[in-house]
């Protein structure tokens, strides 16, 4: 089950606020600003409830768009309530 913070950046991840970066452990940042909780970050993504956005290759520490997989819109319930 997921908390309330997780439940957050998920939200944020699904309005297009986040971005991630591209490696095995992604820090997530929400509006340009870092998250508070970056082992929530990494738990989200070792879940594949988050990953960085399709497009344009990146390098391995660059900065890219997050996104929510399916798991991950499945998890906030099909809803994208303001975060």
């Amino acid at each position: 089950m997921l908390n309330r913070r997780a439940l957050a950046m998920l939200r944020a991840v699904g309005a297009g606020r986040a971005e991630l970066t591209c490696s095995c452990e992604p820090d997530l940042r929400v509006d340009g600003l870092p998250c508070c909780d970056q082992a929530t970050a990494h738990e989200l993504a070792r879940a594949g409830l988050i990953r960085p956005a399709r497009g344009p290759v990146v390098t391995v520490g660059q900065w890219t768009r997050a996104e929510l997989t399916d798991d991950g819109r499945l998890a906030l319930g099909g809803t994208l309530a303001a975060a």
